[in-house]
C-alpha cells in the first residue's frame, strides 16, 4: 500500500508541476477560466525569481513560472499562509513579468498577458464564503469592458472549498481535491482521482518510495521551517495587534514584526537548533546577522 507525501510542500509541488509540463498544462486548463479556444497547448518553463516579503517568509511561498506557445506567462503559487502585503506582492511580481517582456525600444503591442494563480492554504477573503476569485482590470460602471494584460486567480483551499459549486468543472474539482487531500495519511488514492491519468501520474510522483532519504529529510525540515515561520509570524502579528489595531492593520503588523520577532528570536533559534538548521538558514529565518545569531546561541546553549 503507497504511502503518500503532501503534494503542497515544495519538494514534490515543484516534482510535480515544474519537472512535468503535460501535468502543469492539464492543471492549468482545469482550473484557470479559459474560454475552449484559449487553452494552453505547450508551455516553457522560465527561471522562478522569488521575492519574498521579508527574510522570515522565504520558504512560505513555492512558486513555477512559464510560457505558453501563444506568449502568455503564468505565475503558479502555492502560498503556505498569507498577510496583509499578499495582494500588493501579487501585483508588484505579475506587474514585473509583464513590463520584462519588453526590450528597449519595442513596440508595447507585442505585450501578452500575465496571469498570476494563487493556490492559498488558509482563508483570503472572511467576507464571502466563495474560495475561487478571479481578478481583472474592469470598468466598475461595465464589467464586460476590460483591459487585457494582468489577471489573477486565488483559490483558498480550506473547509470553504465545496465541490458542489464547481459541478460543471469536474477536473477542477479533482486537482483541487488532489492538492487538498493527498497526503501523509492518504494510503490510496481515491478511485475517482485514480481513473484520471494525470492525476494518477502526480499521484505516483507524490509516493514516498519515489524519494530519496535525503530527500524524505528535505521534505520534513521543509515543515519544520513552514511552522518556525508561522510562529515567528503569527506571534508578532498578536503582539502587533495589541500595540496598534486600532491604527490599521498594516501598521500593526509592521510594529508586531519589529518587536515580536526581537523578543521570539530567542526561542526560534532554540527550535531551530534542535530541528538541525545550519546558522545561514537561521539568520534567513530571523533577519538577525551570524554575530547575532551567534550571541544568541551560546546564551541558549548556557
Amino acid at each position: 500500500m503507497a504511502r503518500y507525501l503532501d503534494p503542497k510542500n515544495d519538494l514534490t509541488f515543484k516534482r510535480i508541476f515544474g519537472e512535468h509540463p503535460e501535468l502543469l498544462i492539464t492543471f492549468l486548463n482545469a482550473v484557470m477560466p479559459f474560454e475552449p479556444d484559449r487553452l494552453i497547448e505547450e508551455i516553457t518553463y522560465l527561471p522562478a525569481e522569488m521575492i519574498p516579503d521579508n527574510p522570515t517568509r522565504k520558504y512560505s511561498l513555492i512558486d513555477v513560472r512559464c510560457r505558453d506557445n501563444s506568449g502568455r506567462q503564468f505565475i503558479v503559487e502555492m502560498q503556505m499562509y498569507w498577510d496583509g502585503a499578499f495582494t500588493n506582492r501579487l501585483v508588484f511580481n505579475a506587474g514585473k513579468a509583464y513590463v520584462r517582456q519588453l526590450e528597449r525600444g519595442e513596440d508595447y503591442h507585442l505585450l501578452q498577458p500575465v496571469y498570476t494563480f494563487a493556490i492559498l492554504n488558509e482563508n483570503f477573503d472572511n467576507k464571502t464564503d466563495s474560495f475561487y476569485h478571479h481578478y481583472q482590470i474592469v470598468n466598475r460602471e461595465n464589467t464586460d469592458e476590460v483591459i487585457p494584460g494582468l489577471e489573477f486567480v486565488l483559490i483558498e483551499l480550506t473547509d470553504k472549498f465545496n465541490p458542489v459549486t464547481m459541478s460543471d468543472r469536474k477536473l477542477a474539482v479533482l486537482w483541487l481535491r488532489f492538492l487538498k487531500e493527498v497526503g501523509e495519511n492518504m494510503r490510496a488514492l481515491p478511485a475517482e482521482m485514480q481513473a484520471d491519468e494525470y492525476i494518477r501520474k502526480a499521484a505516483g510522483l507524490c509516493e514516498e518510495g519515489a524519494f530519496t532519504p535525503e530527500e524524505l529529510a528535505a521534505y520534513d525540515k521543509y515543515w519544520d521551517i513552514i511552522r518556525t515561520e508561522k510562529t515567528l509570524y503569527y506571534g508578532a502579528l498578536m503582539k502587533g495587534k495589541a500595540i496598534g489595531w486600532n491604527e490599521g492593520r498594516t501598521e500593526g503588523e509592521a510594529i508586531g514584526l519589529e518587536k515580536g520577532e526581537a523578543k521570539n528570536n530567542k526561542k526560534v533559534i532554540a527550535n531551530a537548533l534542535n530541528a538541525g538548521y545550519s546558522i545561514e538558514i537561521m539568520t534567513t529565518i530571523t533577519g538577525l546577522t551570524k554575530e547575532e545569531i551567534q550571541k544568541i546561541i551560546k546564551e541558549v546553549q548556557n
